[in-house]
């Protein structure tokens, strides 16, 4: 089969599309003949450089293809819980940036005739990680206000539709005017830029005092404001820091609003389960930003690294 591996650490160009060996299916796993695959930054850091990784790898935690042998139209949970112990595809084993993979039956989920490929591999890992972070730490609920920072990557424009999806309101940011622009056809009740606007002033008068719910994966650049446009006894969602994980801690502000900080990683099968729901009910969609050819995945990566996407590079697999 055709895939893209990694053999060495390093930029866009160590992605190799190459011939490699079909993979053979144990016992429990299904053979999925993959027709789509997105991107995500796990894959940019990976390639970078995770120590934990061996070479060569395929990488790719989301696919969306058929089973091979029924035709049936499925979408992968990345996630792979067993026996207690959480691996992610295309870290911890081969992953989506092929023709084939064997994933574990239980694993694999059918998607109705009306979600594109492209779609379903757009969803999972971003969409489990916001769900975990908005519902199952954040504890959301219909009519609150939630501030995602940073509209266009993965997870914020996955946030974006969850909270919407489950009757919260939304305000975004973005350095981009022409990003707030698409972010409000997407549902977003308000959008700031957080260069020009004072986004702690506004979110409070848009929000009547504060978000409920803040969803932070930038760290350093904008934790001040985090904990100042927060509400008293408002929740405060962290899953990276991009900017650096060490900003002053600002404790006084923790104290005196009686803020929760809460940390979250990826998603359960349970998170999982959720947002399949959502999606292939049409309660939330994925959002896809541009579609490249599999052997066109290092130009994939370098749109992914301009952060000017809004929503998921997605690569697309020849039958």
């Amino acid at each position: 089969m055709k895939a893209v591996r990694i053999h060495e650490d390093g930029g866009p160009e160590v992605l190799r599309y190459e011939d490699v060996d079909d993979p053979v299916p144990a016992d429990g796993e299904a053979l999925v003949e993959l027709r789509a695959a997105s991107i995500n930054h796990l894959d940019v850091w990976i390639r970078k450089g995770l120590p934990s990784v061996p070479k060569p790898r395929i990488l790719g935690a989301d696919g969306a293809g058929v089973i091979a042998g029924t035709g049936e139209r499925v979408v992968i949970n990345p996630a792979i819980v067993q026996d207690g112990r959480m691996r992610i595809i295309g870290e911890n084993s081969d992953g989506t940036y092929a023709e084939l993979i064997a994933v574990p039956r239980e694993f694999v989920h059918p998607i109705p005739d009306e979600l594109a490929f492209e779609e379903a591999a757009a969803f999972p890992l971003t969409f489990e990680t916001a769900y975990r972070m908005l519902v199952t730490r954040g504890g959301l609920q219909a009519g609150e206000w939630v501030l995602v920072w940073g509209i266009g990557g993965g997870v914020a424009t996955a946030a974006l539709a969850l909270a919407k999806a489950l009757g919260a309101n939304v305000v975004v940011t973005s350095s981009s005017d022409d990003k707030l622009a698409r972010a409000k056809e997407l549902g977003a009740d308000a959008g700031l830029n957080h260069v020009t606007d004072d986004v702690v002033a506004a979110v409070k008068e848009i929000t009547g005092g504060g978000a409920h719910v803040v969803v932070d994966d930038v760290g350093e650049a904008t934790w001040k404001r985090t904990l100042d446009a927060a509400r008293p006894e408002g929740r405060i969602v962290v899953c990276g820091a991009t900017t650096g994980p060490n900003p002053p801690a600002a404790l006084h502000r923790v104290w005196w609003k009686q803020l929760s900080i809460l940390g979250s990683t990826m998603g359960s099968p349970d998170d999982f389960r959720a947002v399949y729901d959502l999606v292939v009910s049409g309660k939330a969609r994925p959002v896809v930003d541009r579609v490249f050819p599999l052997g066109e995945a290092a130009a994939a990566h370098e749109r992914l690294e301009s952060g000017e996407q809004l929503g998921k590079v997605v690569l697309r697999i020849p039958r």
